[in-house]
């Protein structure tokens, strides 16, 4: 599908499949001249390979708010490369959303503090290890 796109966005997860999915070969694959947006996870689109595409013309531009590592160096390729723009982390950030965080992290306090479990899709990590919505959403090898 990709080499009849104008526009590509990203949204999947990052997993040892997706880990560098847009490396040289499916950013090579797309239309010259497309833009390649990025909200998912930094490492699914490879960092040096996204800036040659834009330094080659071969991407018009690279929109994202996801960086590898975060925050990202000084020297970050990402920072200098052309036709960019990016953003830390921020994409899902509206009022209604932080106000929806917020009650969130005030409610696993609330649970933590009083010796109530708390709710499953907010578990990540118990013990050590994937639990709740986390198991499900996560892969211990993509890091």
């Amino acid at each position: 599908m990709v080499p009849h796109c104008d526009v590509v966005t990203v949204n999947a997860p990052l997993h040892l499949e997706t880990e560098g999915l847009f490396g040289d070969e499916l950013i090579g694959a797309m239309k010259r001249g497309a833009y390649l947006i990025n909200t998912a996870r930094a490492r699914i689109a490879d960092r040096d390979a996204a800036e040659r595409a834009l330094r080659s013309g071969r991407l018009a531009g690279y929109a994202g708010d996801v960086w590898f590592p975060q925050p990202a160096p000084a020297d970050h390729p990402w920072r200098t490369m052309p036709h960019h723009g990016m953003t830390p982390h921020i994409s899902g950030s509206t009022l209604s959303a932080q106000a929806r965080y917020a009650a969130g992290t005030r409610e696993i306090l609330e649970c933590w503090l009083a010796g109530r479990p708390i709710r499953d899709e907010y578990l990540i990590v118990v013990g050590g290890r994937l639990a709740g919505t986390g198991a499900r959403s996560y892969s211990v090898n993509a890091g």
